[in-house]
């Protein structure tokens, strides 16, 4: 007997903790099925879908660098994802078995700062790749003051800044920081395997809140650096929870489940 499953894709991909979230909550529900990792390189984004597409038993996936792009070129798109994020993180099968993509990055990303009181208070995040549109659109359902986005290409920084209807400036990666109450690290820099993040963060305030979505390894030099400045810190752990949580509803056909939370964060980080 076949089980139906679903996948994290990406290039690079050993570094994935998908497939201990999902696994852990189907075997918390007794949900009979699988989650896996498929390192896709990105000449190869398209053959993949195409023989997935064909594979009844397959849920769906999720979609990490480099392909949060490239992967809306082959999915269908019921939700404007295309015009509104400009990325998708997560592929899934529709009741008449067509592929469709959505994005959970943006509800995962904001929901652990949902608290934070940022009207009208610089932010300031690096990045300007999938991640940081996903983050870029949750920041601009929020009454936020100016942004500054920090990137190689600055150029390219502007263009996601005026996409989504964000005052502010587009800077290189080396520029200063701004005074801003939230900092987020939407880049790959700090990852594992990636360059390092070198920021200076002393012209940040007291109060401010540095974020850095990289969760391998969850902490990071710059997570490290803020807590050494009594900063508060918010880690990529809980972005990764509170996407794979909508993620795994649309491949499962239920909620994750409840009051496991702690259990599954020390699985996590062992």
């Amino acid at each position: 007997m076949t089980l139906p499953y679903a996948e994290v894709i990406g290039d690079p991909i050993s570094h994935s903790k998908s497939p201990l979230i999902h696994k852990f909550w189907l075997d918390r529900l007794g949900i009979s099925g699988d989650y896996r990792r498929a390192h896709v390189k990105a000449e190869d984004l398209a053959a993949y879908i195409e023989s997935r597409r064909g594979d009844a038993d397959w849920r769906g996936c999720n979609v990490t660098i480099p392909h949060k792009i490239a992967v809306m070129d082959h999915v269908a798109d019921p939700g404007g994802v295309r015009a509104s994020i400009g990325a998708m993180n997560t592929i899934a099968r529709a009741e008449d078995g067509t592929l469709f993509g959505t994005n959970t990055d943006a509800g995962g990303f904001f929901a652990p700062i949902a608290g934070l009181d940022l009207e009208g208070r610089p932010v300031a995040v690096v990045g300007a790749g999938g991640a940081a549109r996903a983050v870029l659109f949750a920041l601009s359902k929020a009454k936020i003051g100016p942004v500054t986005v920090l990137n190689r290409s600055p150029l390219k920084a502007m263009g996601l800044l005026a996409a989504f209807g964000l005052k502010g400036s587009a800077k290189p990666l080396d520029a200063p920081l701004p005074e801003a109450a939230l900092l987020v690290n939407a880049s790959a820099l700090g990852m594992t395997g990636q360059p390092p993040l070198d920021l200076d963060l002393s012209p940040l305030p007291d109060d401010a809140v540095v974020y850095d979505i990289v969760y391998s390894p969850l902490e990071t030099a710059l997570l490290k650096a803020a807590a050494a400045q009594g900063l508060e810190t918010v880690d990529g752990l809980e972005m990764l929870i509170g996407q794979a949580a909508i993620a795994f509803s649309l491949f499962f056909g239920a909620a994750p489940p409840e009051g496991c939370e702690d259990e599954l964060k020390a699985l996590l980080t062992q």
